[in-house]
């Protein structure tokens, strides 16, 4: 499989899932991907990613280009939405099967908790243990996942997978040991996060991800997986987190309140202290290509 090419171009995205208004968190997320691209003469693109269905609240995808909209942060190109891209994913998950890196499993979650053989660290999805790799038994499927150890071998990839982080500098996982053969379609018949995150950044021709700490982790099975679909490994940045009074990361999933923009520039000054950026004064305009200014040389 191959996706678009940019050479020599930044193309960056901000992906927010339409399960509630952005937050002050999210904010950070949007201005930090929003200023590395212009402070790189690239693009900036939003992608909806509502591909978890059940959780996606109806309206909030306008709310949310309206919240950004507000901010002066726009899209330089169609908004995408994963919910439109079930043929993409599929023909994916067709290309793995048929080159033996992909297997149907009928594990329930509380079978895959039940395997484990040390105690789950808070808040860590338990690791899958390979149960159905060599064959359902006679069981019924209930997903498909990515066979990473065949991956691994098929590609000759480095254990652990290697990546450098723009911020935090270079950073290991062992995807086999840490994670295990993660999902691609899952049990309810909804496409993983995974899968269909890889697949687009391609499509869209992604060379630059800024994202959120909270999502490193997922970084290490990304690269696997990008690998095993002969697509292109963008540069990962990951940015500071907001975090909650409780000490918690501010989400969605928390109560985190949606952003206030009865005074963007607030919001806008508060996502920037957060970034190690000034607060400014003026015009939303003028802050925004004085940060810009500011990403530009470091």
């Amino acid at each position: 499989m191959t996706g678009t090419s940019y050479p020599g171009k930044y193309v960056g995205r901000f992906a927010p899932s339409p399960t509630g208004p952005l937050h002050a968190g999210s904010l950070v997320a949007a201005l930090a991907s929003w200023l590395q691209a212009r402070a790189h003469g690239g693009q900036w693109l939003i992608r909806m990613e509502d591909v978890d269905t059940p959780r996606c609240i109806p309206g909030v995808d306008a709310i949310i280009l309206n919240q950004l909209a507000a901010c002066s942060l726009h899209s330089d190109g169609p908004i995408w939405r994963q919910s439109d891209r079930s043929t993409q994913y599929q023909a994916a998950l067709n290309h793995l099967v048929a080159q033996g890196l992909a297997y149907p499993c009928a594990c329930t979650r509380k079978e895959i908790e039940t395997a484990q053989t040390l105690p789950l660290a808070r808040h860590s999805a338990a690791v899958y243990p390979g149960t159905c790799r060599q064959g359902l038994c006679g069981k019924t499927a209930r997903a498909w996942r990515l066979n990473v150890g065949a991956v691994i071998d098929t590609f000759k990839l480095p254990v652990p997978t290697p990546w450098s982080d723009a911020l935090s500098g270079q950073q290991t996982q062992n995807v086999a040991a840490e994670v295990g053969d993660f999902v691609l379609l899952r049990a309810d018949g909804l496409w993983a996060y995974q899968l269909a995150v890889v697949v687009d950044d391609a499509a869209q021709g992604i060379t630059h991800v800024v994202r959120g700490a909270d999502l490193s982790d997922n970084t290490a099975r990304q690269i696997v997986l990008q690998k095993a679909l002969g697509l292109a490994t963008p540069v990962y940045r990951h940015t500071p987190l907001v975090m909650a009074a409780d000490g918690e990361k501010l989400s969605k999933q928390n109560g985190a309140q949606a952003l206030d923009l009865s005074n963007p520039l607030a919001a806008l000054n508060a996502a920037a202290l957060v970034l190690g950026l000034p607060a400014q004064s003026g015009s939303v305009a003028s802050a925004l290509a004085h940060w810009v200014q500011l990403t530009r040389q470091g």
